[in-house]
């Protein structure tokens, strides 16, 4: 199985110089008369997926985009090698710092916010990681 991560943004060029400054990712190609960027520099595939503001992500439904701070369920974390580093970057490049670094027996967490209201987080491991947790 491969796994894909999609990001619904509202301006193509600005996302990608985002990512691209935020966390060093590469613009591989464009797709779909250019309305979708992908990106690679990390172990799965990132496509940024041009979406306007107010388009519905699924049709049969009443659901609206809105980039305003948002929270899912789902989010995805970048593996850095120095937190404080990549958070410099990114905050640099135009993220949202979210409050602050947190130390667990597994490794350090940031939470952020991209420009267009989607969260992630850094992640910096300790020792194993995730085999750290008893």
């Amino acid at each position: 199985m491969e796994a894909l991560i999609n990001i619904d943004v509202p301006e193509l060029e600005t996302a990608i110089e985002f990512y691209q400054r935020a966390a060093g990712l590469t613009l591989s190609r464009r797709l779909f008369d250019g309305t979708v960027a992908e990106l690679s520099g990390a172990s799965v595939r990132i496509f940024l997926l041009q979406k306007d503001k107010g388009s519905s992500p699924v049709p049969e439904m009443s659901l609206v985009r809105d980039y305003r701070r948002h929270w899912t369920p789902v989010h995805f974390d970048l593996v850095v090698s120095n937190i404080e580093v990549a958070i410099e970057m990114a905050v640099a490049a135009g993220a949202s710092l979210e409050g602050d670094i947190h130390s667990y027996v597994w490794g350090h967490q940031a939470c952020l916010c991209d420009p267009f209201g989607n969260g992630f987080c850094f992640v910096q491991w300790l020792g194993d990681g995730y085999s750290e947790v008893p």
